[in-house]
């Protein structure tokens, strides 16, 4: 290992963390645009429900390929060296949504969206919570986790409105978010983000499954044990829920499709902002608890066809995976060390957008053999057995070492 000096990290100026945290927040606008446009690529392309859902995976794809090497990178050249060119990536990603012309364009478009979502997910949040300073790292974290849910709740409002307002939304939606990219862009210029100190492995960041030193894996595993299963409910109603509506509730709106998505997001930053001063153990608690809660819902929606049910399930669920990321990435702040905190933020994001790609995928697939209801009703069960299991555990876990 090569040892590096140390000196003390420049913390930033309010509007700094505000320009820092409003590059994740672009970034995921882009990617959640697309959740009330796929009913108009659907009509306009002719692709299955199971098609949308390997459209949505090439954008985990494109995530997990990244955190593979982004944290290590970010932690090794800097915050900024690796964000600024995630931003381009966004960028072009977006004029490619805006050109595409059938299923092949819009994967390579998910797939470099993914790309960006994974260079913010782990550098630019980490730099959110590098900003900070030491002494903010409560705040600086709850900043972090917001300016992502916030975005991934802005993205589908502004497809959900340019489907209602106009007959051509792609170009209006993707335009106004290369505007709010290149605002993201500009406001990079100039953050004092200088390279991590402490330890760095020497010679290139090759690919490889990010991890964290063995003292905080503990830490990772509790994260990733609320967060994950949160992940994976909104993962499901943002690539099933335009098709739910319309298969098993019988709504075809692209706006009510996309205010689910939103107001799942904004449940996700409500939740943050009302309960971020709890301690972690009961952030897990009731994350979990809003985890099991949505799936109780979808399973009432399928049941009764209530589009009431099914905002309510969108709601417990944009809830559950804000609760569990926020303690997870708090837990990061508190005990992992900066010059790793990048590489531990990729890994707890691996660990849920995995999970969350796989069962989504496989649930559409089985949509298209064994119909909605079958399909959406299995997923369902299993999440919330397997979400109830996790978070207690998680909470216990951290109870029993915070007690000692």
């Amino acid at each position: 290992m090569a040892v590096v000096s140390e000196a003390p990290t420049r913390a930033g100026t309010t509007w700094q963390l505000v320009r820092a945290a409003w590059a994740v927040t672009a970034v995921f606008a882009l990617s959640n645009s697309p959740t009330p446009l796929y009913v108009y690529w659907q009509h306009e392309f002719g692709y299955s429900a199971g098609t949308l859902t390997v459209v949505f995976a090439a954008y985990i794809a494109g995530l997990a390929l990244t955190l593979l090497v982004a944290g290590r990178a970010a932690d090794r050249y800097g915050r900024k060296r690796v964000v600024v060119p995630g931003i381009g990536v966004a960028l072009v990603s977006a004029m490619l949504f805006v050109t595409a012309d059938g299923v092949a364009a819009l994967i390579v478009a998910r797939l470099l969206v993914g790309v960006a979502v994974g260079i913010v997910v782990s550098a630019g949040m980490a730099a959110v919570v590098d900003l900070g300073g030491e002494h903010r790292r409560q705040l600086t974290s709850m900043l972090a986790s917001i300016a992502m849910v916030f975005g991934a709740g802005l993205g589908p409002l502004l497809g959900g409105v340019a489907y209602q307002a106009t007959p051509r939304p792609v170009g209006w939606v993707f335009s106004v978010n290369i505007v709010l990219l290149v605002v993201a862009l500009l406001g990079y210029a100039g953050l004092p983000l200088d390279r991590p100190t402490g330890r760095r492995s020497p010679g290139f960041p090759w690919p490889r499954v990010p991890h964290v030193p063995a003292p905080n894996r503990v830490h990772l595993f509790r994260g990733a044990a609320v967060f994950a299963p949160g992940l994976t409910a909104t993962s499901f109603v943002l690539s099933l829920g335009p098709s739910l509506l319309v298969l098993a509730v019988g709504n075809t709106s692209p706006l009510l499709a996309g205010g689910a998505a939103c107001v799942m997001f904004l449940a996700a930053t409500g939740s943050q902002l009302v309960l971020g001063r709890l301690e972690v153990r009961r952030l897990f608690g009731l994350g979990a608890a809003s985890t099991v809660l949505a799936m109780v819902a979808v399973l009432a929606t399928l049941a009764t066809r209530s589009p009431v049910l099914f905002v309510a399930a969108a709601l417990l669920a944009g809830s559950g995976q804000g609760l569990g990321q926020l303690g997870g990435l708090r837990l990061i702040a508190q005990h992992v060390e900066t010059d790793r905190r990048a590489e531990a933020n990729a890994a707890l994001n691996i660990s849920a957008y995995l999970p969350a790609a796989i069962l989504t995928v496989a649930t559409g697939y089985a949509v298209g053999r064994w119909g909605m209801q079958p399909a959406s009703a299995t997923l369902a069960s299993v999440l919330g057995a397997v979400g109830l299991l996790l978070g207690l555990a998680a909470a216990r876990a951290t109870a029993t070492r915070a007690s000692r």
